[in-house]
């Protein structure tokens, strides 16, 4: 069903002046070195530094601005200054030089949204060091995975965490430090690891951000992909132009607004754009280390009077499910801007926006990979309900087909057809490599386009629309899941002898990890052993990777070669057609 696009009023009859006045005009007059002019760089030409432009240069300019307002989920609040953030972080980044970490060696943070999370982001920036951010609800076998093969060197996390880590210590070699913190309480002593409040007490408050130059590394954030383990994108400084031009023009920040970004710091989004677009903008950064929950985030709404929020369209679904009179019985009139991402926000969630809060969802697509925000609907234009919108300026995609005659990718002109998304690669924000796979890395570019593994269209006036994904990557609730690694963690239980994942699809979630299983000799299907196998998977990946439901199959679909055909089970599941079987192998 078509929804009719929600018209913007004229430019004059905005509250606050859109940033982006003119799509059109600012696209044809982009050129990233302007972009480069409104940051700062590091004194006596030392390039952009993330740390600096985020954090240093507004220390320097507004110290006492209040750069993050803490919230805990029982609504108390403490205010950090610019001031204050760059302290914090200059300490983190001496401590990590006292411990003799290097240009280069990889920090990893395993922790919930605390101060001393941000403080030991942007001191490893400040380190040169490369920040890796998890997710606090992982289980052991993920934050194994990423710790092992990054050759991570420290580890920041809690002593709750740290439970999970000290089940796979062992299979870490290279991690050396360990570093707890719990805010506010003094962590107990746990052999092989230090309490960071100490070595933050001892650190000095001064420390100079060395030269950095444009491609030195930043960032390294895990994907999933449909085979072999996750693999790691890295990022490098320069992309703090993405971060910064995306948060001005794609989520409209102002220096004056207070800004809410939902997620979590273990993810793509709550990095770049729940620390570094915002910061780069100079804004108050509202973080809050509550859960969901509906009357919870209303609450926040209202109470830090939040002006531009960015959130998922899991979450929104949710908030509708518990129904637009809650909303009503909260002040949320400070909104002017609300977005969405992480996977597409379906035309209903965009008109609720409107009919709950007065004003709509703005969608946008971006990627691990991109780094930054490249298509969205902005606040100056008229919104295409289950659009994703139109291209960032300094960004060109296109729909591609492969041209059977050429054997080459091509651009399709034409409005209306579907195809590969694909983008012209040399946008600052891109990343540089899959952390030792440039074998794979490579093979993500074609024909001078980075293919983005996901199907579209494009409309005649320039609105993209998402189609699906183009491999088996299931998106549940905006977490990327790779099939392969449900599938690995769930053939150790002794009673299975193969599995096979697909993204089943769900109403909140997008999508969620369904698994089929064969067993082994010796053991039958029973409700028991599902709800056992799902306990064991839940307990080695962590609830958001975990499967939620499990078929049991005498065997597998696969291919004369043994590879499990999870596109059969897909279409088995949701009784859809078959398609080719040819290469099925014989029963």
């Amino acid at each position: 069903m078509d929804h009719q696009p929600i018209v913007k009023p004229p430019l004059d009859q905005f509250s606050v002046p859109p940033n982006l006045d003119n799509w059109k005009t600012r696209r044809a007059a982009h050129n990233w070195d302007a972009v480069r002019a409104e940051l700062d760089g590091l004194p006596n030409g030392g390039g952009l530094n993330l740390a600096h432009e985020a954090i240093d240069r507004h220390a320097n300019n507004t110290p006492d601005k209040v750069a993050m307002r803490w919230v805990t989920a029982a609504g108390a609040v403490e205010d950090y200054t610019y001031a204050d953030m760059k302290r914090l972080s200059n300490r983190f980044a001496n401590a990590l030089r006292d411990l003799g970490i290097q240009k280069t060696d990889r920090v990893f943070v395993f922790m919930d949204r605390t101060p001393e999370l941000y403080a030991a982001v942007f001191g490893t920036l400040k380190n040169l060091s490369i920040i890796g951010p998890l997710f606090s609800a992982f289980g052991p076998e993920p934050v194994r995975d990423r710790l092992q093969h990054s050759h991570a060197r420290v580890l920041v996390t809690t002593p709750a965490l740290y439970k999970k880590v000290g089940q796979i210590r062992a299979d870490l070699p290279h991690l050396e430090h360990v570093l707890l913190t719990d805010h506010g309480v003094t962590v107990p002593e746990i052999p092989g690891t230090q309490p960071l409040d100490t070595l933050l007490d001892a650190a000095s408050e001064e420390f100079e951000i060395p030269p950095t130059a444009a491609e030195d590394w930043s960032v390294m954030h895990y994907t999933s992909g449909t085979t072999g383990k996750p693999k790691g994108a890295a990022h490098v400084h320069s992309a703090v132009l993405g971060h910064y031009l995306t948060g001005k023009y794609a989520l409209d920040l102002h220096p004056e607004d207070l800004y809410w970004c939902t997620a979590d710091p273990g993810w793509v989004t709550g990095t770049s754009y729940g620390m570094f677009a915002p910061w780069t903008n100079g804004v108050t950064n509202i973080i809050y280390a509550g859960g969901f929950g509906a009357r919870g985030w209303y609450r926040v709404l209202q109470d830090q009077q939040v002006t531009v929020w960015y959130t998922a369209p899991t979450a929104i679904r949710m908030l509708m499910k518990a129904g637009t009179a809650v909303v009503k019985s909260f002040d949320t009139s400070a909104l002017r801007f609300m977005a969405s991402v992480g996977e597409p926000l379906n035309p209903e969630a965009v008109l609720w926006g409107h009919e709950a809060f007065g004003i709509p969802f703005h969608d946008n697509w971006w990627q691990t990979e991109t780094g930054m925000i490249m298509i969205a609907n902005y606040a100056s234009q008229d919104i295409r309900p289950g659009s994703m919108g139109r291209p960032m300026p300094g960004v060109e995609p296109a729909i591609i087909q492969h041209n059977e005659a050429t054997g080459k990718y091509e651009a399709v002109v034409e409005p209306g057809v579907e195809g590969d998304l694909a983008v012209r690669p040399g946008w600052p924000s891109m990343f540089r490599t899959y952390w030792e796979d440039q074998e794979r890395y490579a093979s993500r570019f074609k024909d001078g386009w980075y293919l983005t593994g996901d199907r579209a269209r494009r409309d005649a006036d320039g609105y993209f629309w998402f189609v699906g994904r183009s491999d088996d990557v299931i998106n549940t609730a905006g977490h990327l899941v790779g099939p392969f690694e449900v599938e690995s963690a769930l053939i150790e239980h002794e009673a299975v002898a193969e599995a096979g994942v697909i993204g089943k699809p769900d109403p909140i979630a997008m999508e969620i990890v369904k698994a089929f299983v064969a067993l082994k000799d010796g053991y039958a299907p029973s409700d028991s052993l599902r709800n056992e196998l799902i306990g064991f998977a839940r307990r080695k990946l962590g609830p958001g990777v975990a499967p939620r439901e499990i078929d049991f199959l005498p065997s597998l679909p696969k291919t004369r070669s043994g590879k499990i055909m999870r596109r059969l089970l897909k279409a088995r599941e949701l009784g859809l057609p078959e398609g080719d079987t040819s290469t099925l192998e014989d029963d």
